[in-house]
């Protein structure tokens, strides 16, 4: 998985830990949790809060969670499914006595039981050494005396304004009614309060106590359907991974209601191909990927829901034989035209790693989904709430249909690659639906093409959209955009290329390396 070139930048190593995210002040505050003895978990935790505080617009406890643990000592992977589920109100008939033909992007109604807090506790009590409350410390002082905003975050946190000056009460994240600015000290009082809260009475005030009063009085006075029982019926769920073997390298994804099978069906697919005679950039290498992704999407926008609700046929969308079936399909010749699925969607989800000395290993991913959610806060709060129940469907004949106390489908998804046992990579993608062809892209950048992990984030990135639609990052030459356009591409400009996180840990040496996507603000630090 190395070629000898070299990224834009070199990769920071360390020997007895590493960390890396979207924010430096979170993959700062990782480190240092590292340093005071703290393993793996806490250190994702203690990131998952401070990302919270510096990145509002894409993280928090007012959205849902997925993680992926390697514990060292047992060799074994946890996952956990922190996401919530519909309110218990939320059933079909009220969306069509309604005339409602979608679920809107704002507002209370796409907000479902926010599952991350609770992810987020149950992570520190299964696997780590320090108590929840030690862990919030330093989201808790970044959000009561200020925090300098990063450049490109102020520049999200800008296009976003005019969603947020829209309600009062998330005008709160705004400064005399602006966006703050690249290097602007920016303070959250209300959510430094409800952090201090739940550091002092732990989980249980956000799903039982006076946090979950004050979001339910909000929901209810803004239209919203969410209920205390809803909150106090909460629970994470420990579910088995789902893998698939690519060219010997063992990926390792979070089952449905993710789109983890989605990564595994597109390189199921690609691995039938000699990528590397095609070469990086290619036209030939470009045209397979994009077939391969809509493929893929067209099962997924068919068959991704929530697997407790309903029965998914996960095992045979992600077995060799059915990639071959698939594969038959694509026309190395011209673009191909799949059943449609959802419309694209950018979001904001941020995905964050860690590994200790003793080797455990964690990749974390916590989202509101679109930026700043639904574009409210609940009440007085200060806790930003998600979006992710704009994801289900309104037709009773989807699998993904929206029901009481229900899962929507879900585009995070944090993943692990193993080689011979051992795992080789922590990483993950963000960017809602680019999030598959993120990771897949990266991974065929590192088997296929053999670059390093900064270069594998590095590379000029393909998105496609929908239908025809393909986005290609700048790096792609005039020719192979000419020769995609031939075989019935379009060639289209602007789209969310996702921000990737990721941490090596050298097969020979067991040191680490770590790479943070240039996307971003981030970056990853040993020691």
């Amino acid at each position: 998985m190395e070629n000898g070139l070299s990224a834009g930048r070199s990769m920071p190593v360390g020997k007895s830990g590493m960390t890396v995210s979207s924010q430096p002040l979170a993959t700062q505050a990782g480190l240092d949790v590292l340093k005071r003895g703290g393993n793996a978990a806490d250190a994702a935790v203690a990131m998952a809060a401070v990302l919270n505080v510096v990145e509002p617009m894409s993280t928090g406890i007012g959205g849902d969670a997925f993680v992926l643990v390697y514990t060292a000592k047992t060799r074994a992977i946890s996952a956990l499914n922190a996401s919530g589920r519909a309110p218990a109100a939320a059933a079909l008939d009220y969306f069509k006595k309604k005339n409602i033909g979608f679920i809107p992007d704002d507002g209370m109604l796409p907000v479902t039981v926010p599952g991350a807090l609770d992810g987020w506790s149950l992570i520190a009590e299964r696997f780590g050494t320090m108590p929840l409350g030690a862990l919030l410390a330093p989201a808790i002082d970044y959000a009561e005396n200020g925090f300098p905003v990063a450049e490109k975050t102020a520049h999200e946190w800008w296009k976003a304004s005019g969603k947020l000056s829209a309600h009062p009460n998330s005008a709160g994240y705004l400064i005399n009614g602006r966006a703050p600015r690249a290097g602007e000290l920016f303070r959250q009082p209300a959510l430094a309060a409800s952090l201090k809260t739940i550091a002092a009475e732990g989980k249980d005030v956000f799903y039982r106590g006076a946090l979950a009063r004050e979001i339910v009085r909000f929901s209810e006075a803004n239209g919203g359907l969410l209920s205390l029982d809803d909150f106090a019926q909460h629970t994470s769920t420990w579910v088995e991974p789902i893998q698939t073997d690519y060219r010997g390298y063992d990926v390792i994804e979070m089952p449905p209601n993710t789109q983890g099978m989605t990564v595994l069906q597109m390189l199921n697919i690609l691995e039938r191909y000699d990528l590397k005679s095609l070469g990086f950039g290619s036209a030939e290498y470009v045209h397979l990927l994009v077939e391969a992704k809509k493929l893929a999407f067209a099962d997924r926008d068919r068959y991704l829901a929530d697997q407790d609700a309903v029965r998914l046929p996960t095992e045979k969308l992600i077995s060799k034989s059915y990639a071959a079936e698939r594969a038959k399909l694509i026309d190395a010749a011209r673009a191909g035209e799949y059943p449609p699925g959802l419309a694209a969607r950018s979001g904001d989800t941020q995905v964050f790693c860690a590994v200790d000395r003793e080797g455990n290993a964690v990749s974390f991913i916590n989202s509101l989904f679109e930026s700043f959610g639904c574009g409210l806060v609940g009440g007085s709060t200060g806790i930003m709430l998600h979006n992710r129940g704009k994801l289900f469907a309104l037709d009773a004949a989807h699998l993904n249909c929206v029901a009481p106390r229900k899962r929507p489908m879900h585009t995070i998804m944090p993943a692990m690659v193993f080689k011979d046992g051992r795992p080789l990579l922590i990483f993950g993608v963000t960017g809602a639906h680019m999030q598959p062809q993120g990771q897949v892209e990266m991974l065929v950048n590192m088997i296929d093409f053999g670059m390093p992990l900064q270069q594998a984030m590095d590379a000029p990135r393909i998105n496609h959209l929908d239908g025809f639609d393909v986005a290609l990052e700048p790096g792609f030459s005039p020719e192979t955009r000419a020769a995609l356009a031939r075989k019935g591409h379009r060639i289209v400009g602007e789209a969310n290329f996702g921000g990737s996180q990721g941490i090596l840990i050298h097969p020979e040496h067991g040191t680490l390396l770590g790479g943070s996507d240039p996307r971003k603000d981030g970056c990853a630090l040993g020691y």
